[in-house]
């Protein structure tokens, strides 16, 4: 065979893999496969201290040291670039220790609710599928009666509902019909509209009105719609089993829901989750729920905060209308109140600890397995702190680190704040 043959040969072969690749079927599921992400840029060409930004290193190795985490992931992100991307501690100690890295994938838990559920009802509100100021059992028939007949679909976003926080975790049920069965019977404990009560039953309706409206369930629905356009393959509900040895593990859900022994069909498992849902109700819906279940990582958390950033595209794809995002991340709670929330959003309230002291004037959410974003436009700055601090026993506490992190980060923005 001469080299020429060869060399054709070897051609025709790097042009069918090439064709091969086109037609290839998603990604999704392959452990390491991912999106571009943003790009990284040094610290200081974005306008960032890179001496204020080392503080972080120290702040989260003192936070390890005193057990409120195992480990943690931080990146700060500003004016599109990657300015800071670390890796704490361990991402696993038991049942054999294993360091934290950059690629790891955390149980978002609530974040959820703002990196899926709320994107997902805009998306719908923007499709003139859905009207914000329409009651509830417009989309749920099986919503109304007990005092929830005046709830809107604005009230639950901004967790004005009148509802109460969580439906009563000793209750033997399971399943997602049964949740929703729950739902239905569920009555307001205030007068909707009136008092702010942070609910994660708001949260789960508006799962089901994605599901009812769209025809889709809620991951499938933002897979399409939101995470494939973004290139964010490492965001998903339930994740597949190749990605276990990524996932952050939390603790055993014999630990976590002791209260259900014996109640329920389901075994509580001594072993530590590894790719499980940590809350129990999600859990017990299937995994998939308005209010928790979706598992990301930092790269991907990053390209979703920049594209709210951009006031609605990321890289030449475009998600939402500016004007959507404004209506997103700018007040929405009803005058006079204490808790000023957008939809989904919290922008001030007893819960806005991630934005630190300095960080006044943007957006945020936490989730309870140790998850963070805080985005702030006037600076076009956005800062993750993903950690997991429930590992081994659920007593892990970053509370005060998140402020602690986000004091450095604004500490090292070097020039004024846009007005």
């Amino acid at each position: 065979m001469n080299l020429s043959f060869r060399s054709a040969l070897f051609h025709l072969g790097l042009t069918l893999l090439f064709l091969l690749t086109l037609q290839s079927p998603s990604l999704k599921g392959q452990a390491g496969s991912k999106g571009k992400g943003l790009p990284h840029a040094a610290p200081a060409a974005v306008g960032l201290w890179p001496a204020n930004l080392k503080n972080i290193d120290e702040a989260v190795r003192a936070a390890i040291k005193a057990k409120e985490t195992p480990g943690a992931v931080v990146l700060v992100g500003r004016r599109g670039k990657i300015a800071y991307l670390k890796a704490f501690g361990h991402r696993a100690l038991e049942p054999l220790m294993e360091p934290m890295s950059t690629d790891t994938i955390f149980d978002m838990a609530s974040l959820t609710k703002v990196m899926a559920t709320t994107p997902a009802i805009m998306l719908l509100v923007e499709n003139g599928q859905i009207r914000l100021g329409d009651r509830v059992h417009r989309y749920l028939p099986e919503f109304a009666g007990g005092g929830k007949e005046s709830i809107t679909v604005r009230q639950l976003l901004t967790h004005y509902s009148g509802l109460r926080p969580d439906f009563d975790l000793s209750e033997p049920w399971e399943g997602y019909a049964a949740a929703m069965e729950q739902l239905w019977k569920e009555q307001t404990r205030s007068e909707p509209g009136k008092e702010f009560v942070y609910s994660d039953l708001n949260f789960i309706a508006l799962g089901e009105i994605v599901r009812r409206v769209s025809g889709q369930s809620l991951d499938a629905f933002v897979e399409t719609h939101l995470y494939g356009t973004l290139g964010m393959s490492e965001t998903t509900f339930n994740p597949p089993s190749e990605w276990r040895k990524r996932i952050a593990p939390t603790e055993s859900r014999a630990r976590s829901l002791e209260y259900l022994k014996g109640k329920i069909s389901s075994p509580l498992s001594e072993e530590i989750l590894r790719g499980s849902v940590h809350d129990p109700t999600a859990w017990r819906m299937g995994g998939v729920a308005g209010h928790a279940g979706l598992f990301s990582s930092a790269d991907d958390v990053a390209v979703y905060a920049q594209m709210l950033l951009n006031q609605g595209t990321c890289a030449g794809r475009r998600i939402f209308s500016p004007l959507t995002v404004r209506a997103m991340t700018h007040p929405q709670s009803p005058p006079p109140t204490l808790a000023v929330r957008g939809f989904g959003w919290d922008i001030d309230s007893s819960q806005s600890v991630p934005r630190g002291d300095l960080l006044s004037g943007g957006f945020g959410h936490t989730g309870f397995t140790g998850t963070s974003l805080w985005i702030h436009p006037e600076t076009q700055t956005f800062l993750v702190i993903l950690s997991n601090r429930l590992h081994p026993n659920g007593k892990g506490d970053v509370t005060h680190l998140r402020g602690v992190i986000a004091n450095i980060v604004a500490s090292a923005v070097m020039d004024p704040p846009l007005q």
